[in-house]
């Protein structure tokens, strides 16, 4: 394969995990960003759902399978079969083999903002005239 091709399949797969880190910063955050900018509660909502959905039901990642399909056009190491967090994450951001606990602190992180949310629009209601 052509090296400027290589290097288009290499950007794919810088490009696949800024996207992904931004998820996994987003998922816990988003909501209290929403706190700030309300509107932004609904892309907050979809992406915890998914993220729910991905790890309850073990759904396959997109973002892990775009990075697995770039990397081998890039010639480049496969991820490990257990995808995107064990090789970029656990053991990094929190100690291997602590994955469960820490999506657990993400989805209390998000469900807890979506409760000071809620409770600030329903305040916001029954203060209204």
């Amino acid at each position: 394969m052509a090296a400027p091709m290589k290097h288009v399949y290499f950007a794919a797969v810088a490009a696949t995990v800024a996207a992904h880190f931004g998820y996994l910063v987003y998922l816990p955050v988003g909501g209290f960003l929403a706190l700030r900018w309300p509107r932004t509660m609904v892309l907050h909502v979809p992406m915890v759902t998914w993220g729910v959905a991905v790890v309850a039901l073990e759904l396959p990642c997109p973002l892990t399978s775009l990075e697995s399909w770039a990397r081998r056009r890039a010639d480049m190491a496969p991820l490990p079969s257990t995808g995107f967090i064990d090789r970029y994450v656990a053991g990094v951001l929190y100690p291997a083999g602590r994955t469960g606990a820490a999506q657990a602190l993400a989805f209390i992180a998000a469900a807890t903002s979506w409760g000071v949310f809620t409770a600030r629009h329903l305040r916001r209601v029954a203060a209204a005239p």
